[in-house]
């Protein structure tokens, strides 16, 4: 028999509803139960393509034994963390503080009134990897609550007290270039000079690390950190990270050189590497940085885009209970689909041994000169027999914020690769996200089966007004940046907390929690808040919305000191400092836009690395809400673009050589 969840649009809970566990979803109902019978809460947080979310979904919550304790004596609330975040957010910060560390399943136990007071993360059926069973701990919570209650709520209230304080703390102070070197220094320090990335192993993807790596290179010309991001996406490139059969990234790399991933792929790392990738093929023309980008957003094309319009959020890592089954290649099998001579190439050229670098299999990474090229040959046999299969799961709801992500990838590489179908896609997914996932002027958090029933959160409204920018800037269609208006507006009186100076991620009129969640860090994501910063300064420039810049301002003298310090925590803050002091490059083409004079003026930014940049284009100048456009006019009736940095302004000019020429002149100083 199904339980509660049955009714949820949410994959991961749907992989529950049939759990001897009578689970509810998070809400009114479970609350008010516990408080009414007095009983501790036990929340489960996870998401459909988590490994051990599996497993222990496998061992504990499909065995009757189990479930029959947890139903005996708990209120079981299963959420998936990313359709809410703040949930996740709040209790996952519980976690670290109790065990000192985190993660997914998290397993957390509340009092009636939702504040926690024991938690961690998996937890086996039986005693083993040093950890108590599962059902030891249950018995102990319950033997906790029962009969030392006094203990439990000292071990709570000391626990609220803790998230009531700010998660990081804050260093205001002013904002000056030495900001950013001090950030591009430290970074230097987590560098690995060896294998490229951050740190050590488990080594994560940190694309906008990558992307002020390359804005600091191109304020300083300082080449060592220019080789620290080529360093690190060829890398990347070439481990087992990214799918060298079928392009896309896997979630992270467990060891320190690429080579073995966790299997799961995200629509978020899909949408934020390309984008990095894209920037450093503008900066160095190296044509495999461009084969990433083309190559991931194909994948993400033909696995994660719904039919109308919507992207999915992910792949799971495991297939016929194995992960990365679907990914990994023996000898044998390699022989199967390409016959002996072109199964030996490649087995050469992509590591393929007997022995096998992944449990006896082999992930594919590129070992020698010509592995490209072998590869091009073999691929859509390969593919052809890797279609075979048995597939992933996907996770199939659409949530807003990530697809703001890849709005913005898709609109950015339609643009600079000059790929018309890459920009239909993200203007089809622009009319689905505004049209299917917004109530009013404030987007939802998630999109499945026709229901978008989850408000959505500051990063879902900041990522949408983002990707619109980028496609305004891609089509110069001004109804994108209308758009870009309301939802920052909406933003403002939604989410910024004017007497303390800051963003919340959740509205002043959702839902109140232990705590009201206020994450500023950059991590798998960018923050909501680093992403209204950068939207704020970008797009009240572009509009002529001086309080917004304002707003933003403040927010960087109260964050940037802090990201200064710690520049792994806040890479698109650090991004959005650079773009406030640096000079923006502002470049308005007047001509109609389907002119081939006024495409090749405009072809002269496209194929630029101009990260602090402000398009506009116009058949004529009247400035309608884009103050950049305001009294140009085409120079004879010609084409004609303006270009100023810094409040100094170039001649207005028809030629696309001398634009050419005045770009190299403000990149020289």
């Amino acid at each position: 028999m199904s339980n509660r969840l049955a009714q949820e649009t949410s994959p991961y809970l749907l992989e529950h509803a049939n759990n001897p566990v009578d689970w509810y979803p998070w809400g009114p109902e479970a609350l008010a139960r516990a408080r009414r019978e007095n009983k501790p809460i036990l929340l489960s947080i996870g998401y459909s393509a988590c490994h051990w979310c599996h497993v222990m979904a496998r061992e504990s919550f499909e065995d009757s034994e189990i479930a029959a304790l947890i139903n005996r004596d708990f209120v079981a609330i299963k959420v998936d963390r990313e359709e809410r975040p703040d949930l996740d957010q709040v209790y996952m910060r519980a976690v670290q503080a109790m065990t000192g560390s985190g993660g997914w399943p998290m397993t957390a136990f509340l009092l009636p009134d939702a504040t926690p007071f024991f938690a961690g993360t998996y937890f086996p059926p039986s005693d083993r990897f040093g950890m108590p069973s599962f059902r030891r701990v249950l018995a102990a919570v319950t033997d906790a609550f029962s009969n030392r209650m006094g203990e439990v709520e000292a071990t709570a209230t000391q626990v609220r007290e803790y998230l009531q304080r700010p998660a990081v703390p804050l260093a205001a102070g002013s904002l000056t270039p030495a900001l950013l070197d001090e950030a591009s220094t430290r970074l230097a320090r987590d560098h690995d000079p060896t294998h490229g990335g951050f740190g050590s192993a488990p080594k994560f993807p940190q694309p906008m690390l990558v992307d002020f790596l390359l804005r600091s290179h191109r304020r300083t010309g300082d080449p060592s950190v220019l080789a620290m991001a080529q360093q690190t996406l060829q890398a990347m490139a070439a481990g087992g990270m990214y799918d060298q059969l079928g392009g896309g990234f896997h979630r992270y790399s467990v060891d320190e050189r690429w080579l073995v991933p966790h299997f799961e792929k995200m629509l978020y790392d899909n949408a934020l590497l390309p984008r990095a990738y894209l920037d450093a093929w503008q900066l160095t023309g190296d044509a495999g940085f461009r084969r990433v980008v083309e190559d991931t957003l194909a994948f993400v094309q033909r696995e994660l885009l719904s039919p109308d319009g919507g992207f999915y959020s992910s792949l799971d890592a495991d297939s016929e209970g194995e992960e990365g089954r679907f990914y990994v290649w023996t000898p044998h099998e390699l022989e199967l689909a390409l016959g002996v001579d072109d199964a030996t190439a490649v087995a050469r050229a992509f590591d393929v041994s007997d022995a096998g670098n992944f449990d006896g299999r082999n992930i594919l990474h590129p070992m020698t000169p010509d592995a490209s090229a072998v590869l091009a040959g073999a691929r859509e046999r390969l593919l052809a027999a890797r279609a075979g299969r048995v597939r992933p799961h996907r996770d199939e709801k659409v949530i807003a914020g990530w697809n703001g992500l890849m709005l913005r990838a898709f609109a950015e590489a339609g643009r600079v690769l000059d790929r018309p179908d890459l920009l239909s896609i993200a203007e089809a997914n622009a009319r689905f996200l505004l049209s299917r996932m917004r109530t009013g002027e404030r987007m939802r958090r998630s999109y499945k089966d026709g229901r978008a029933t989850l408000a959505g959160y500051l990063e879902d409204q900041a990522a949408v007004a983002d990707g619109l920018l980028s496609l305004y800037e891609a089509t110069f269609e001004t109804r994108w940046l209308d758009e870009v208006r309301r939802l920052m507006r909406e933003t403002l009186a939604a989410f910024w907390d004017a007497p303390r100076g800051a963003f919340f991620d959740t509205a002043a009129d959702q839902e109140q929690l232990v705590v009201r969640p206020q994450d500023v860090t950059d991590n798998a994501i960018p923050s909501g808040t680093s992403m209204a910063v950068d939207v704020l300064l970008r797009g009240g420039r572009l509009l002529g919305e001086d309080s917004w810049i304002a707003i933003a301002r403040s927010s960087l003298e109260r964050l940037a000191p802090t990201a200064a310090k710690a520049p792994l925590a806040f890479g698109r803050l650090l991004a959005a400092l650079d773009f406030e002091l640096g000079r923006p490059v502002e470049l308005a083409v007047i001509g109609p836009l389907a002119d081939a004079k006024t495409r090749r003026l405009l072809d002269v930014a496209r194929l630029r690395y101009l990260p602090n940049r402000l398009l506009a284009a116009a058949p004529d100048g009247d400035g309608r809400g884009i103050p950049l456009l305001a009294e140009r006019r085409a120079l004879n009736g010609a084409a004609t673009a303006y270009l100023c940095e810094g409040f100094v302004c170039q001649s207005p000019t028809t030629d696309p050589a001398e634009l050419q020429r005045q770009l190299e002149t403000f990149s020289a100083r």
